[in-house]
């Protein structure tokens, strides 16, 4: 090694000195779900992912990402995302139906600043004549702080 590489080591040692300390003491989470129905020629799909974290300083950095499909004769879709003040909370609906035959699907996500993220997903489908089905999926996760 030259004079000239061990500096450059070290400088970059020292540099990355600090960062290193700081995600010690970081906290962060992440979560999410989604699911899918399909009955007849209706299929509905949504998906919902957060995540939260918290610097060593204590400052937070939070995210949520939400949304859906649906296809069929017959489709609805809405998603949203609101912050209220100590987070985020996002929901998609979708639903497909033709007749009495319908899929659907509902996500729900909340993020909560420097503490965790939960989401939980319901679908459904049906076809007349026939039990309908159902699903529900839930995921969770805490910075640990």
């Amino acid at each position: 090694m030259t004079n000239g590489t061990i500096v450059a080591v070290a400088a970059a040692a020292l540099l990355l000195s600090p960062a290193v300390v700081l995600a010690q003491g970081a906290g962060s989470a992440t979560a999410g779900t989604g699911g899918s129905a399909a009955a007849g020629g209706t299929s509905a799909s949504t998906l919902g992912t957060g995540g939260t974290s918290t610097g060593a300083d204590g400052s937070t950095g939070s995210s949520l990402a939400t949304g859906g499909s649906a296809a069929g004769d017959k489709t609805k879709s809405r998603s949203k995302v609101n912050e209220t003040g100590q987070g985020l909370n996002g929901q998609s609906k979708v639903m497909a139906h033709d007749g009495g035959t319908f899929s659907k699907s509902k996500t729900k996500t909340k993020v909560r600043d420097g503490e965790g993220v939960e989401s939980r997903t319901k679908t459904m489908s049906h076809e007349p004549g026939s039990k309908p089905v159902k699903s529900t999926t839930t995921t969770g996760s805490t910075t640990g702080r």
